[in-house]
C-alpha cells in the first residue's frame, strides 16, 4: 500500500537582516545630513551665480531707452522680444524711421561674427600652443634632476604674474622702439597692424598661460606609477613608444580637464588685448573679442549687451558640453569607470 504525498508546508519567508535594514537607514541618514551641509553653499551659488543670469536674460528681451524716432521724445523701454538677438546674430538694425534694416557695416552689429570668429581664431591658437608647450614643460618638471625646484619656480613665474601686468609688459616689448623690433632688426607695427597684433596677442597669452597647463598636466603625470614604464622598457619600448602608448593614455583625463579650463578662459579673453592693444589692431576690429564688444555694448545700452552676454553664455555653455560629453572630459565619470574594472 503506498504512502500518500505529504505536501510541505511553504517555508515563511526569510526576515531581512536587520544589520542590511540598519545599514541602509544610516546610508539615507548620510545623504540628508550632506544635503543640509551643502544647502548654504547650493543657496549661495543660487544668489551669486542663477540670479545675475537669470537678470540678464530677462532684460535681453526689453528695449534700451531712447528717443522715440516717430516723436522724438525720451521714452523708456519695453518688451522687445527677439530684437536684441536678431541685431546680433542676424545684424538687423532699428533705421531712422523705425523700420528693420540691415546693419552698416561698422556698427556693432556687424562686429559680432567678427569678435566671434577673432575670439574661436585666439581661442584655437593659443591653446593648442599652451598644451604643446605644457606638456613639454609637465615632462621636465617631472623628471628628478638637481636644480628642478629652480627650474619649477621659473617656469611657473608667468602665471603668476598679474594679466594687467603682463599685458602691460608686452606692450613695452611689442612698441616701435620695444625689445622685440630691435632683436628682430624690423620696423613692425605690432599694436596696430591687423595681423601683427594678433600675433601679439598669441605670443602674450602663451607666455601667460602655458605654466598653467603645465601645473594642470604635471598632476596627471605624477599619479602614474613608475612600474607602467619599467614593464614598457622591459618589453623594448623606445623614450618615444612610452611617451606616445603609456604616457599619452593615461594622461588623457588630466589633459582634457587642462585643455577645456584653458578653452574657457580663451572664449572669455578680455584683460590682455584691451590692454596690450585696445581692441584695436587694424580696421580697429582686428583683436576685439566677444568680452570686448560686451564691453563696447554696455557703454550704448544694458538690454542690448544683455542679449550679447547670453548669446556668449550659451557660446562657452555649448562648448564645455562638448568636452565633457563628446571628448571625454568628464573626471567624476572616468574615475567611476576606473573603479568599477577594477572591482571586476
Amino acid at each position: 500500500m503506498s504512502t500518500p504525498d505529504v505536501i510541505a508546508p511553504p517555508s515563511p519567508a526569510r526576515p531581512r537582516p536587520p544589520a542590511r535594514d540598519g545599514a541602509r537607514r544610516q546610508q539615507r541618514a548620510g545623504r540628508r545630513s550632506a544635503l543640509l551641509l551643502i544647502l548654504p553653499t547650493l543657496v549661495l551659488l543660487a544668489v551669486v551665480i542663477g540670479y545675475p543670469i537669470v537678470s540678464a536674460v530677462v532684460m535681453s528681451f526689453e528695449k534700451d531707452a531712447g528717443l522715440d524716432p516717430a516723436t522724438g521724445l525720451f521714452v523708456q523701454g519695453g518688451f522687445a522680444g527677439f530684437e536684441n538677438y536678431a541685431h546680433w546674430l542676424l545684424q538687423r538694425c532699428m533705421g531712422p524711421d523705425g523700420a528693420v534694416i540691415a546693419c552698416p557695416p561698422g556698427s556693432l552689429g556687424a562686429q559680432f561674427w567678427n569678435a566671434t570668429l577673432v575670439t574661436f581664431f585666439f581661442t584655437v591658437v593659443t591653446v593648442a600652443l599652451e598644451t604643446v608647450l605644457g606638456v613639454w614643460f609637465a615632462v621636465v618638471m617631472n623628471r628628478a634632476f638637481r636644480g628642478r625646484a629652480i627650474v619649477r619656480a621659473a617656469i611657473l613665474v608667468p602665471w603668476a604674474v598679474p594679466t594687467a601686468v603682463t599685458a602691460k609688459l608686452w606692450f613695452f616689448i611689442f612698441s616701435a622702439a620695444g625689445v622685440a623690433n630691435a632683436v628682430l632688426g624690423a620696423q613692425i607695427l605690432w599694436t596696430s597692424d591687423e595681423w601683427a597684433s594678433r600675433f601679439a596677442i598669441i605670443i602674450a597669452d602663451t607666455w601667460k598661460t602655458a605654466p598653467f597647463m603645465a601645473l594642470l598636466i604635471l598632476a596627471g603625470l605624477q599619479i602614474i606609477p613608475e612600474e607602467v614604464y619599467e614593464a614598457a622598457r622591459m618589453d623594448g619600448a623606445s623614450t618615444w613608444q612610452c611617451f606616445w602608448s603609456v604616457t599619452l593614455p593615461l594622461l588623457k583625463p588630466a589633459l582634457l580637464v587642462a585643455i577645456l579650463f584653458r578653452v574657457l578662459d580663451a572664449l572669455r579673453m578680455y584683460d590682455l588685448p584691451a590692454i596690450l592693444t585696445g581692441g584695436g589692431g587694424g580696421d580697429g576690429h582686428a583683436t576685439t573679442t566677444l568680452s570686448i564688444l560686451v564691453v563696447d555694448q554696455i557703454r550704448q545700452g544694458f538690454n542690448g549687451a544683455a542679449a550679447l552676454s547670453t548669446i556668449t553664455f550659451i557660446i562657452i555653455f555649448g562648448v564645455a558640453l562638448i568636452f565633457v560629453r563628446v571628448l571625454g572630459a568628464d573626471v567624476v565619470r572616468t574615475q567611476q569607470a576606473q573603479q568599477k574594472g577594477a572591482r571586476r
